[in-house]
């Protein structure tokens, strides 16, 4: 295993939080969400172009 292969591990857990923190503040609502939804979704679009990319290093390496 390769350490891209484990940082691509670690993004795509990245991904999974950054969601799951989104949707919990999105159904709690308030103020909290208000102000702090952008920023949500911000990493979480951040966080999955960083996994493209690194599933594509990985098809690469394996395949080429």
């Amino acid at each position: 295993m390769t350490t891209v292969f484990w940082l691509t591990i670690a993004v795509l857990l990245l991904v999974i939080a950054s969601l799951v923190t989104g949707v919990i503040s999105m159904a709690q609502g308030g103020e909290y969400d208000r102000k702090h939804a952008t920023h949500f979704m911000f990493f979480r679009i951040g966080f999955q172009a960083l996994a493209v990319l690194l599933l594509m290093q990985l098809a690469y390496m394996n395949y080429a």
